[in-house]
């Protein structure tokens, strides 16, 4: 069985089938998506269709992210809505047919408000973290607030004191690289803005990335 990690997609639905296709996930597999499914990229909606079908081929968990965060704090607040159109809502609009409706949360079918819903915190296993972000190296998980999960970036990162490897996105790599620093892994690679969708086999270190033109690489960490 493989434990791989998949970062931010944003919307970039040709990378994530792409990447899938490269990874071959089998039942066994476990899949642990960190969060930022929709937003910025113009596949917002197929991102989530693609993800809900996944579930059919191995166990995949859903991370929260920000952009999940947002989302549902607009469907019930017409300042958060703004503001959430404004960091790349817009685009998840488009891709349901939603742009410029007030109604648009009506738009957005049952299936996918529970996709984020039911996305989670964290994962901890007994190696690694998962989180979307960052986390507080001092805390116990459960003890984190949200703020830091879902905001804060890379850079603000220091070892848990569970020793334990911290797997996140959210802060981009713009250049398509993965950032390893031992005790964390930052793999958002910006698929929406020209870069690359990574997927991380975190026991192997072997990598696989795929973006929004089909292309496909991969590799190994040191």
């Amino acid at each position: 069985m493989r434990t791989m990690a998949i970062g931010d997609i944003h919307g970039s639905n040709t990378a994530l089938v792409t990447l899938l296709d490269s990874v071959q996930p089998a039942p066994g597999d476990q899949l642990v998506f960190l969060g930022d499914y929709i937003d910025r990229g113009p596949g917002s909606r197929p991102v989530i269709e693609t993800l809900l079908e996944l579930r059919k081929m191995c166990s995949p968990v859903f991370i929260r992210g920000n952009h999940e965060a947002m989302i549902l704090e607009a469907r019930l607040d017409f300042t958060q809505s703004s503001l959430w159109q404004s960091y790349g809502g817009r685009e998840t609009l488009l891709s349901y047919g939603a742009n410029y409706r007030d109604d648009w949360a009506s738009l957005i079918p049952d299936s996918h408000w529970e996709f984020f819903d039911r996305t989670i915190r964290f994962l901890e296993t007994d190696t690694h973290i998962f989180v979307h972000a960052c986390l507080e190296a001092e805390l116990d998980m459960n003890d984190q607030p949200d703020w830091i999960l879902l905001w804060e970036y890379f850079e603000r990162l220091n070892p848990h004191k569970s020793g334990k490897r911290v797997i996140c996105g959210h802060t981009p790599q713009l250049r398509g690289k993965i950032n390893d620093v031992g005790f964390a892994v930052c793999i958002d690679t910006a698929p929406a803005t020209g870069g690359w969708l990574t997927c991380l086999d975190v026991n192997s270190r072997k990598y696989w990335q795929a973006n929004e033109q089909g292309n496909t690489r991969g590799g190994a960490l040191g």
